[in-house]
């Protein structure tokens, strides 16, 4: 496993926000985090690495209490994508995802030629290495995002945590970064809005309600119209068109 959780909860001015959440994720699996807005997500996330540690229970990464894990270390082992923000960096693509590089370095050492190489070869992957020249500020949407990728995967984690990735990519970038992303041999842990994308990328989908886990198996399993309104309060169909699935809203 990499992470195994046992009865996280978490309470912020007297109020519960996460309850018993027990779960356990796989290595090399791609596991999708869904619920409505306030159910948790992301504070999930911000346990799993470190961001938040006012919880009780337990939580295990690599078969170690995460609150003996130093956070260099564990940032050796794990990188976090954030969704795009508005704000305005000054650096080139290519300091920012040489950033994933400090984890790796005192912090009085230069970047060597071996994090530029890495560098290097991460905005490869990401199909931006024609922009490593380019002020961050000057990219598109779908470019800032996959820079961040890149900065991630410069890390050279095993280990890969992403918060809403794609809330503000267009429909063509969504499906552009999640099929980065699931080519990636890495465990990944995902918060994400968009049903069908999680239906068709996650091996694995965790459903928290008002704190509380509701949902957890299998994709092909748990993500069903039943489950949907469970989690939302909506009616669904969900259909295979094409080997993928497709979840029509209706809308009442």
């Amino acid at each position: 496993m990499v992470f195994k959780v046992d009865h996280l909860q978490l309470e912020l001015n007297n109020k519960s926000i996460l309850n018993d959440i027990t779960l356990q994720i796989k290595k090399n699996t791609f596991v999708g985090i869904i619920g409505a807005n306030g159910s948790g997500k992301s504070t999930l996330l911000k346990c799993l690495t470190k961001n938040l540690m006012a919880y009780s229970g337990i939580i295990h990464f690599d078969g170690q209490n995460l609150r003996d894990w130093k956070r260099r270390d564990l940032a050796k082992e794990t990188a976090v994508v954030s969704q795009v923000n508005d704000m305005q960096f000054d650096f080139s693509v290519l300091e920012m995802v040489l950033m994933g590089r400090e984890p790796h370095k005192e912090w009085w050492q230069s970047e060597t030629i071996d994090d530029r190489s890495i560098a290097i070869k991460a905005l490869s992957s990401v199909g931006l290495d024609h922009l490593e020249a380019s002020k961050f500020s000057s990219l598109s949407g779908g470019e800032k995002q996959r820079a961040l990728l890149a900065r991630a995967l410069a890390q050279e984690t095993d280990c890969l945590i992403l918060d809403e990735p794609t809330n503000h990519l267009d429909v063509s970038n969504q499906i552009a970064f999640m099929n980065l992303v699931k080519g990636l041999p890495l465990t990944v842990i995902s918060v994400i809005h968009d049903l069908n994308l999680a239906a068709n990328y996650c091996d694995y989908i965790y459903g928290l309600k008002n704190g509380k886990l509701v949902v957890a198996g299998k994709t092909t399993e748990v993500l069903t119209s039943h489950t949907i309104r469970q989690l939302f309060d909506i009616e669904t169909e969900i259909y295979n068109l094409k080997n993928q699935t497709q979840i029509v809203y209706l809308l009442k």
